[in-house]
This record gives structure tokens, sequence and C-alpha cells, in this order.
């Protein structure tokens, strides 16, 4: 019938001859280029045939060795880190973010002290607050007395202020500078100004040494805060950050008190680090509401979402596109809300699995500060003199900070991968090269053959050939002396 019509073609085209067989074993044996296979099957002593096999099975276990190392080796995902630093002309200068420690004026909150608490309550998203219980019928009087109240209008309008009267000098690379060149931004110390915010046109350096002047009249008489929560000093506070990024004060920012000269020497490092699984960052991940990526900025995002989601109103505070969260909301919802995110762990951060994963590229502005007590005898007399002051009044308000470059360079710290897949690919190659002699072609050759000896062991096990009892007699299984000085005829 047609099956056995199948059966017959199949043996006649497709499964050579026993002998055919055997011949095509040697052959292969004789002509691959798989190096000392040859000498076991055609050198005639035994000896010499027993070496080989012993060099070959030898040079075959130790290659397997090493390229299954160096695969463990790769898929433990090893980096190497290079630290390039680059001289240039000139450098962009970071942004500065300034603060007062004192963040309202004194006047204005003489019969209000709640205010301080409350906006500690509004900044709790920035930065952690635990209100303590003796505060909270104080506060609840207050919220229902003056449901209308905006806290952001009145620390805009009744905080820090900067203006020619709390900004004294200004000067960035010898050119003078205005209040006007600085931008306004709402942290947890109030009422903040930004130098050079992106947006603005950029500046740049191009002598070490030089960059921002600047002089500060705090003015403790007008403005005050509550130190029954913590906030005790008097002075400036201040942060260094890349243009595009927000300023960051909790556990970032620097302080320089009242009387003090701070002279800051910063340099730019740049922080390159790979994706998971080298490294920690998630090069897809962008963000709504900033320009660039950045821890800090990923979790505001988050904060954000969760109290829309959770209170139906947004912080103002924080950035996003949403109805702005009143008093009562603050107390009511954010507030618990902000406590759920810390406790709950909703927002995290560092690793490629947590929700704000290390950004793939970062700037880092190190500093080195040293202080000075500020204005000798004669400076004091100076100041005293131009701004119709005591003498002790220049000690206890005005404050000198200097920001300049230590030089002009850029410091790169890059991440890079240590062994990447075309190095693998070479340090095979070499493995196989250097004990086998082997190459992709007798790769090729080896496939081609467990391929073929496949293909016919399967037309064996289908059709029952009338060979397969060859293979299974013990009188025909038994080697002649011929077959045995041929070697591996049968393998």
């Amino acid at each position: 019938g047609i099956l056995d019509k199948i059966r017959l073609y199949l043996i006649k085209k497709l499964l050579p001859h026993l002998e055919d067989r055997r011949k095509y074993h040697q052959e292969f044996a004789s002509s691959t280029s798989f190096h000392g296979v040859h000498n076991i099957v055609q050198t005639q002593s035994k000896t010499r045939k027993v070496l080989w096999l012993l060099v070959v099975v030898g040079c075959l276990a130790i290659v397997i060795w090493q390229i299954c190392s160096r695969f463990i080796y790769y898929f433990s995902w090893p980096t190497t880190t290079t630290v390039v630093v680059q001289y240039v002309e000139n450098v962009k200068f970071p942004a500065v973010t300034f603060c007062n420690l004192n963040r309202f004026q004194a006047h204005a909150v003489s019969n209000l002290k709640i205010i301080f608490l409350i906006w500690n309550i509004v900044s709790g998203v920035l930065q952690k607050f635990a209100m303590e219980d003796k505060y909270s019928q104080e506060l609840n009087d207050f919220l229902l007395g003056n449901q209308n109240f905006s806290i952001k209008e009145f620390t805009r309008k009744n905080g820090f202020y900067l203006n020619s009267s709390t900004l004294l000098e200004c000067e960035f690379f010898g050119k003078p500078c205005y209040p006007q060149d600085f931008e306004h931004v709402f942290t947890e110390y109030g009422n903040c100004f930004t130098f050079n915010r992106d947006g603005l046109p950029a500046r740049r350096v191009s002598l070490s040494g030089r960059g921002l002047h600047l002089l500060f009249d705090v003015q403790q008489e007008q403005f005050t805060d509550e130190p029954a929560l913590g906030y005790t000093d008097a002075g400036i506070t201040f942060v260094i950050h890349s243009p595009e990024e927000l300023p960051r004060f909790d556990g970032l920012g620097l302080l320089t008190s009242v009387g003090m000269h701070a002279q800051v020497a910063i340099r730019q490092l740049k922080s390159i680090i790979q994706e998971y699984p080298w490294g920690e960052c998630k090069p897809d991940i962008k963000l709504q509401y900033h320009k660039i990526y950045s821890t800090n900025g990923c979790l505001q995002e988050c904060k954000a979402r969760y109290i829309q989601d959770r209170c139906g109103c947004l912080p103002f505070i924080l950035r996003g596109n949403g109805t702005e969260c009143d008093l009562l909301k603050f107390y009511n919802c954010v507030y618990p809300a902000v406590y759920d995110i810390e406790v709950k762990a909703l927002c995290t951060v560092g690793t490629h699995n947590s929700t704000c994963p290390a950004p793939c590229e970062e700037m880092d502005y190190p500093t080195t500060v040293t202080y000075s007590s500020f204005g000798g005898e004669k400076a004091i007399k100076y100041f005293s003199a131009k701004l119709k002051k005591s003498p002790e009044y220049i000690r206890q308000n005005l404050v000198r900070i200097d920001i300049k470059y230590h030089d002009l360079s850029y410091k790169t710290t890059q991440q890079q991968k240590a062994l990447t897949i075309s190095e693998l690919l070479a340090d095979v190659g070499g493995q196989l090269g250097l004990f086998c002699g082997a190459s992709m072609i007798t790769i090729i050759e080896l496939l081609e053959y467990i391929f073929t000896n496949f293909c016919w062991m399967c037309i064996f096990l289908l059709l029952k050939a009338p060979e397969m009892p060859q293979w299974n007699n013990p009188s025909q299984n038994q080697q002649t002396h011929k077959e045995k000085k041929k070697g591996i005829q049968e393998c």
C-alpha cells in the first residue's frame, strides 16, 4: 500500500546503508576541523590513540569549564566604574536657592502663632513632620473659625521677601545682579528665591575663584519663627542644585548664621549608571511635570498622585494639575495621606523595582565650605555708617555668602558593563580556539553531524528499519581487527 511505498522511499533515499554510515563517521573524524580527533582515528599505535584521546577529552573538559565560568560571570551582571576629569574653558553655573531661617514677618504672626504649625503641616509633603497632640485643639479651633483662610497667599505676602533692603549686595562674575534675577519658590522654609533657575539665560563662568557674591540682611526684628517647633537659628539656608531640578533642603541644605561669612567652593560631578540588571536605573521613566528625571521630582509626583486620588485635591506646594487643597483638606486628608505614604512606603526610592529608581544621569555639586566671622572693626563701622545701623545690628543680621568653582572641570563617574556580549563571544571563541582549535565553522560541522545522526535515529525508530537488529546483534557489534584500527568508527 501507500504506507509501504513511503517506507521503501525513506529507506532507499534518506537512510544510507550501514557501511555508508560507517564511512560517514570515519570521514567526519578524519576531516573535522576540531583538532586532535583525526589523530585518534588515523594513528596505528594504541598508545598514541589513548594519549590523543586523553588530550582531546582533557582540553574539552577545560574549555567547557572556562566557558561555563565566563557565562556565570556574565550573568552576575558585573560592572566597573570609570572616573574622567575634563578641563574646559568655561562651565555652567548651578542654581542656588536661598531662604531665611526666620520664615515669617513678625508683625503678621504676632497674634497668630498657629501659622507656624499650619505651614509645617502644609510643607509636610516635602519633609517629615510629626504634630504633637497638644496643638490639635488649637488648630481645630482656628480651622473652624477661618475656613476661607489661604496659607499660600498669607505666606507669599507675609513671609520672607527679597528686595534691596534684604539683599544688600549681589554680584555674579563681576557684574551686578538684582532681586528680580531671582525666582520665587515655595519650600519648607516658606518663601525662597532661586538664582539661575531653568528658563532664565544660562550663566557661565570662565575663571575659577569667581562666581556669585551675596550679602543678606536677615532683619531679625522683622522676621521671626517659633522656637517651640525647633526653629531656633537665625541666618540663611541655601542649597546648590541643577537649574532643571527643584531645590531639596531636607538633609542637603547648607546653613550660614548671622555675623558669618561662608565661602563655598563647588565642583561639578556627573554620575552615569547602567540600566537594570547592571545598574538600578530605568531609562524609559519620564516625569510629567518636571523637565528632567530626578528621584526628588519623582517622589513629589508620586505623592501628588496619591494625595489627589485620596483627597480629590492637590497641595499647592507640589507640581501638578488639580484643584488646590484648602486648609481643612490639608488637616483632615492631606496630612494623614502623607503619613500613610511614609509609614506604608507607598513611594520608594533607589532600586530598579521601587517607585522612583535611581536616575540614569545625575548632576551633583559637591561643596567645600569654610566659615569666618563677618567683618573686622573697619568693615563693621563701614556697614554701620552705610546702613545707618548700629555695629551690634550688623553683627546680628548680616550674612555674606560667596559661591565659586574650585576649578573649571567636569568630573564624570560612569558605571560600565564589565563584560559586554561581544566580549563574552570573544572570550568563548578564544577558549575554543586555544584548547580545541575550534571556530564557528567547527560548531556548524558538529551541529550538522549531530543533526544527521539524529535524523537517522528517528527513521530507525519510526520505520523499524531492517538494519535495526544489526545494531543490537552481539556478533556484529564486536569489532574486527581491521575495525579496531579505525578507532571510533562506531561512535
